[in-house]
């Protein structure tokens, strides 16, 4: 298996709706599983000891629902190739500066839900512009210019041993292109973002 990072486009009016209601997050990762949403929120009300201990449970509020936007059921992922090309765009292995450090930090955090490892990330509309315009500026020339196998394996990117390999650096770009373009359409719709890694 491995780590892999994916991105869904979601409007910021969701996003909201997300940050506010964290276990929403489960609509957007998985519309498919009805029941990931409603067991979390489950989750949240005190068990019968907690009962039993006089916690009282707050009133159930409706299920929240998200508002379709044009676009906001894509999502794309980069396999493996996340960390890669996180190095090939910042040339650290965890640092680097907003815009082009957002596959590995920035963003907020969508509550303390584990989806896959860690939190899901919310990119508002205005965040993806500048990613979107940081992103025009990296052609594959630039990426091959920056790969370095051996200081790849020296800061253990991930997946770790891997970087000799003489197709590597294509399993990047080609990651990279697909990353460029989803992005660039998100930008397009004036959508935001959200990121997991799982």
């Amino acid at each position: 298996m491995g780590m892999i990072a994916a991105f869904y486009m979601v409007s910021d009016r969701n996003i909201e709706k997300i940050l506010a209601d964290p276990p929403l997050v489960w609509k957007v990762v998985a519309p498919d599983d009805p029941e990931a949403y409603a067991s979390y929120r489950q989750a949240a009300r005190p068990g019968l000891l907690g009962r039993l201990l006089g916690r009282r449970s707050e009133p159930a509020a409706a299920p929240a629902e998200l508002e379709p936007a044009d676009g906001d059921t894509a999502e794309t992922d980069v396999d493996k190739a996340w960390h890669g090309i996180h190095y090939l765009l910042t040339k650290t292995d965890w640092g680097g500066a907003f815009p082009l450090n957002f596959l590995v930090d920035g963003g907020a955090a969508v509550g303390d839900i584990e989806v896959g490892v860690g939190p899901a990330r919310a990119f508002r509309a205005a965040e993806v512009q500048l990613i979107d315009q940081a992103l025009r500026g990296i052609d594959q020339a630039t990426l091959r210019a920056r790969f370095d196998p051996a200081e790849m394996q020296a800061l253990q990117i991930y997946p770790d041993g891997i970087w000799r390999n003489e197709d590597a650096l294509d399993y990047c770009i080609d990651y990279f292109g697909v990353l460029k373009a989803f992005v660039g359409k998100a930008a397009e719709r004036r959508l935001g973002m959200l990121a997991t890694n799982g």
